[in-house]
């Protein structure tokens, strides 16, 4: 995985333990939602992991500009049984954040659910983003996965991802990583590459078979 650098992109990502559909329930992906909110400051004075908050929390969206924070979101999606985000690292540990947002949540899922053992599959992967092509890519890639994976007809029906703040909202002016600043082209951009992306993945499928 390498080291860490601040002022660099990276896609990070990783999935469930046995595909075990942690976030099938739109609840335990928004309660996910709020730990990346959350631990993306340089100091947490409180676990967010347990039933009983010590203070009141609200959550903000990832795409909000904010200070003394670890890393700025561009895009993101949370899908049933893994998640991917695509962040630009500003202070601090990128490892210790994704690790803590993990292990907040697998305390969590544990407690809801009575379980006990880990949650996910491996240790989190990632991929320095190096170039405004990749970045466009990734981030297509990764607003496409609902449709690609065959959960909607539109990238824009599912709800735990940042597609619909790019295209319907304004965060796409003030995202300067993302070079297409105008919502329709960007819309255009990405749906017109689902069909394509979900063949891929379905003759991936009866290879496979």
């Amino acid at each position: 995985m390498g080291k860490f650098v601040n002022g660099e992109i990276y896609h990070v990502f990783n999935k469930s333990i046995a595909s075990y559909g942690i976030f099938k329930d739109i609840n335990n992906g928004e309660r996910f939602l709020e730990a990346l909110d959350y631990y993306n400051k340089l100091i947490s004075h409180y676990s967010l992991s347990g039933a009983k908050k010590l203070k009141k929390y609200t959550y903000t969206n990832l795409l909000d500009e904010r200070k003394d924070h670890i890393v700025d979101f561009i895009s993101y999606c949370i899908m049933p049984d893994h998640y991917h985000l695509l962040v630009k690292l500003q202070s601090g540990s990128l490892s210790k954040y994704i690790n803590d947002i993990e292990n907040s949540f697998t305390r969590f899922f544990n407690i809801k659910f009575d379980r006990k053992g880990p949650l996910w599959q491996t240790h989190f992967k990632s991929v320095l983003i190096e170039n405004n092509d990749q970045l466009l890519h990734v981030s297509r890639y990764i607003h496409l996965n609902p449709t690609t994976g065959e959960l909607v007809k539109k990238p824009g029906d599912w709800i735990l991802s940042s597609y619909n703040d790019l295209v319907k909202g304004n965060y796409l002016e003030k995202i300067k990583e993302i070079s297409i600043k105008s919502k329709n082209i960007y819309k255009k951009f990405v749906e017109d590459q689902q069909d394509y992306q979900l063949k891929l993945k379905q003759i991936k499928r009866k290879l496979l078979d």
